[in-house]
């Protein structure tokens, strides 16, 4: 079976850099496009500069050069220049792996409007052990839904543009799944001031940004007498690069469709 050809874009970001490194690694796919944005530094330069190798890969500022020859485009930036990038897959029947988080309503129907006619994988998380969370959560919610306030902490570096994390966000839709109810009726995002007592309906969030928190999510369950806490901390990037190769291996053999890692990883409930 021949190797998958990715691309990676936002080439010379933290994860762009993660996820280089990780395709370069893999036996199963081959770098052949790198992107980054117009003025960027890296542009020009050797993909895999930054290790000290040299792939003939460079990173380019066209989308068009950098997906020439790809199958696949990992997608780890920001929504706008995701969305370009999702528009240009769609028309060239390119393949993507979206990661990047904070879009609203407008960009998610983009994307799935793209889905139509290429495959996506879309999650807020590729991580494994965060889709296993998930699960897990999915699985111990009923059992808490009387009695326990749930609370969704998160926390994450200084340069994180979006709060709550679309990942917190993602084990709210979670909870309210299983226990039957509307996180945009029961979400509550914010308290100050008197409040008055909490509504023991809601899920409540809270969001912590400093240093270089990688990112870190704790699902509270609290009880009369007694704490459960569901966690999931992250010690390097390299989890989502993982599992974005995973993510791409799934979609191997699809045309089209909107997938996330509940599919890559067979943890969808039938």
């Amino acid at each position: 079976m021949n190797p998958m050809k990715i691309a990676v874009a936002g080439a010379n970001g933290r994860m762009g850099k993660m996820l280089i490194e990780a395709v370069l690694r893999a036996k199963d796919a081959t770098l052949v496009g790198a992107l980054d944005v117009v003025g960027s530094p890296a542009v020009g330069t050797d993909a895999a500069q930054f290790l000290g190798r040299q792939t003939g890969v460079l990173i380019e500022a066209d989308m068009a050069k950098a997906t020439s020859t790809a199958e696949c485009l990992i997608d780890f930036t920001q929504p706008e220049g995701t969305l370009a990038h999702v528009a240009y897959c769609r028309e060239n029947n390119i393949k993507l792996v979206i990661g990047t988080t904070g879009f609203g309503p407008a960009g998610i129907r983009a994307i799935e409007e793209a889905a139509k006619q290429t495959a996506i994988v879309f999650a807020p998380n590729m991580s494994v052990g965060v889709n296993v969370t998930m699960k897990l959560l999915s699985i111990a919610a009923p059992y808490f839904s009387q009695g326990y306030d749930i609370e969704i902490i998160e926390a994450h570096h200084r340069h994180k543009m979006d709060a709550p994390s679309g990942t917190a966000i993602r084990m709210g839709e979670v909870l309210a799944k299983a226990l039957g109810r509307s996180l945009r009726e029961c979400a509550s995002f914010a308290r100050e001031g008197i409040t008055g007592e909490r509504n023991p309906a809601t899920i409540g969030f809270s969001s912590i940004r400093g240093g270089d928190i990688i990112g870190d999510h704790t699902v509270l369950f609290a009880g009369i007498g007694e704490r459960i806490e569901i966690s999931h901390k992250s010690a390097s990037r390299a989890a989502y690069a993982e599992g974005s190769l995973r993510a791409v291996r799934f979609l191997r053999d699809k045309v089209s469709g909107l997938f996330d890692m509940q599919d890559v990883l067979g943890l969808r409930e039938e």
